[in-house]
C-alpha cells in the first residue's frame, strides 16, 4: 500500500522515546477513513516522558484520560485540550511507562482535497501545520484513542531518513518547557513554528 511494504511494527516504537521521537520525521501518517486516504510526511514532533517532565501527562501517574500511555507502545492516544481540539500522539518504550510522542506537524501528501475540505482551507500549509491543525485535517477522533497503529486505520510507514533535524523547546508548555523535546526537519516549510 502507498508503495511501502508494513507499517511501523511494535519495535520500532518500544525504544527511548526521544529516539523514536526523532526517527518519526520523514516517516508517512496514513490513515484509511470512510470518506478517504489521507498521507502526511510526519515533520514535526514533541517528546513527552513519565520520568522527569512534567510535562507530560503521566507525570503524576495513571488516570482515566491517560492510560492509554501506559499500555503497549504502538498505540494512539488522542486526547481534548483547551476546550476545543484534539492532539494525536504515539505511546512509545515499554509497557507500563507513561511515555508518549505528540505529532506536531505533517506535510501533506496525499487526500489534500479531503484534507482541504475537513479543514475549510486551501493552502497546504494550512491544513497540517499544527496538532490541532493535522488532527482536523486527517479525520482523526476521540475514538482513534488506543487504536492500534500497526494494524490501522491510523498506521505509519518508513519514509526517508531525515539527516538534518532541529533540536529545540516545545511549544505551548508551563512546565519543563525549557526542556529540549521537540524536533523538526530544517527547512521544511509545513513545520508548526521556527
Amino acid at each position: 500500500m502507498f508503495g511501502f511494504s508494513q507499517p511501523l511494527d511494535t519495535n520500532f516504537y518500544q525504544r527511548d522515546t526521544v529516539q523514536v521521537a526523532k526517527e518519526l520525521l520523514g516517516c508517512k501518517l496514513v490513515h484509511c477513513s470512510p470518506s478517504g486516504i489521507t498521507v502526511g510526511i510526519i515533520v514535526e514532533t514533541e517528546a513527552y516522558m513519565q520520568i522527569g517532565d512534567p510535562a507530560c501527562h503521566a507525570s503524576r501517574g495513571m488516570t482515566k484520560r491517560n492510560q492509554v500511555m501506559f499500555g503497549p507502545p504502538g498505540k494512539a492516544y488522542v486526547y481534548f485540550t483547551y476546550g476545543m481540539h484534539y492532539c494525536f500522539n504515539v505511546v512509545t518504550n515499554d509497557e507500563g511507562v507513561g511515555d508518549a510522542v505528540l505529532i506536531r506537524a505533517l506535510e501533506p501528501v496525499d487526500g489534500i482535497e479531503l484534507m482541504q475540505h475537513r479543514r475549510q482551507r486551501e493552502r497546504l500549509w494550512d491544513l497540517c501545520s499544527g496538532p490541532a491543525k493535522l488532527v482536523q485535517a486527517m479525520g482523526i477522533t476521540k475514538e482513534h484513542n488506543g487504536s492500534d497503529l500497526t494494524q490501522g486505520p491510523i498506521t505509519i510507514y518508513a519514509g526517508h531518513r531525515v539527516k538534518d533535524i532541529v533540536t529545540t523547546t516545545r511549544i505551548g508548555i508551563k512546565e519543563g518547557a525549557e526542556l529540549p523535546l521537540r524536533f523538526y526537519i530544517a527547512g521544511n516549510k509545513y513545520i508548526s513554528k521556527k
